[in-house]
């Protein structure tokens, strides 16, 4: 429990500044708002650009593990989209809703867990892991989005609005150029990397915080929902990678382990940050990813445990 203890303290304690700086006043009502533009239109992208300019596509080429862990993100948001378009009639709601109950924090919490875990050989399945959620996910999660935002459109504009909008958004094109870049083989101008470096590294810390400041408000959530969301992501979702992973392809056990324990992180903060650039309410996902987190201490624990020789 120390291990889970000492990557989830730092998440904890962001949150809770951006809830003290909302409540004292410190940092206005409008605070979380323009933070989370400047992490959608900034901090992200740079990051996402990061990730994969700078990847190594042929060592990160695991095809086993890339299907365990997808079926867990991508069947599970799949399956959460279609239950929730039924209860709610509206592609954007169910897509957010859904992406709370399948987006793991695989970037702030998964990548220093895995190294907590299995040591250097951690870091590889935590960046196959961070590069599905942030860019297969996301993209899948906005393109159900923005046909929800422009479902009274005839069926063709629909089609030019959505790639339209699907070419512009940052959250998509940084990390589609990161790729371009990738293939060229050629390292960034040094000064140019660190300033993508330093504005990579507030994505997450800034998301925190203006959850924080966001929980001040006096939002409601559907408790139903939210323990709905949280039952999925820390229970269902590991159950079904590790269904996949293990009886099904037969992968070796340092797979079938980190492919769980990756799957078994908590909601990560991408869903409220695309709630906040859609204008969407982002009470639910907030409360999501706060109750993940807690709740995750003691089944990332029981994880760890299991995976640890007796």
């Amino acid at each position: 429990m120390l291990h889970v203890l000492n990557v989830i303290i730092p998440i904890f304690a962001l949150i809770l500044a951006g809830y003290i700086c909302g409540k004292t006043g410190k940092l206005s009502p409008n605070a979380s708002t323009e933070i989370n533009r400047f992490v959608v239109w900034l901090a992200l992208p740079a990051q996402m650009f990061d990730f994969t300019a700078h990847s190594n596509w042929q060592e990160l080429w695991q095809p086993g593990f890339i299907i365990a862990f997808s079926s867990g993100a991508i069947l599970v948001y799949l399956a959460l989209l279609i239950y929730y378009r039924i209860q709610t009639k509206d592609w954007t709601v169910a897509s957010f809703q859904s992406l709370s109950g399948s987006y793991a924090n695989t970037g702030y919490m998964g990548i220093p867990l895995l190294l907590l875990a299995f040591g250097e050989s951690g870091l590889g399945p935590a960046v196959i892991a961070t590069l599905i959620v942030v860019c297969a996910l996301f993209a899948v999660a906005i393109i159900f989005i923005e046909l929800g935002v422009h479902a009274k459109k005839p069926f063709g504009e629909i089609i030019q609005t959505v790639a339209k909008s699907l070419a512009t958004n940052p959250l998509l094109v940084a990390p589609f150029c990161g790729a371009l870049w990738a293939t060229t083989g050629l390292e960034l101008y040094a000064p140019l990397r660190q300033f993508v470096s330093f504005l990579g590294a507030a994505a997450s810390p800034c998301a925190l915080v203006s959850i924080g400041l966001f929980l001040v408000q006096k939002t409601a959530a559907p408790a139903k929902t939210t323990w709905s969301l949280v039952f999925v992501k820390l229970i269902l979702q590991p159950f079904v990678v590790w269904v996949v992973a293990d009886p099904i392809l037969g992968l070796p056990t340092f797979w079938v382990y980190a492919a769980v324990l990756v799957s078994a992180l908590p909601t990560g903060t991408g869903p409220f940050m695309l709630a906040q650039y859609y204008r969407a309410d982002g009470s639910l996902i907030s409360r999501v990813v706060l109750i993940t987190t807690l709740g995750s201490l003691f089944t990332l624990s029981i994880l760890v445990w299991w995976m640890t020789p007796s």
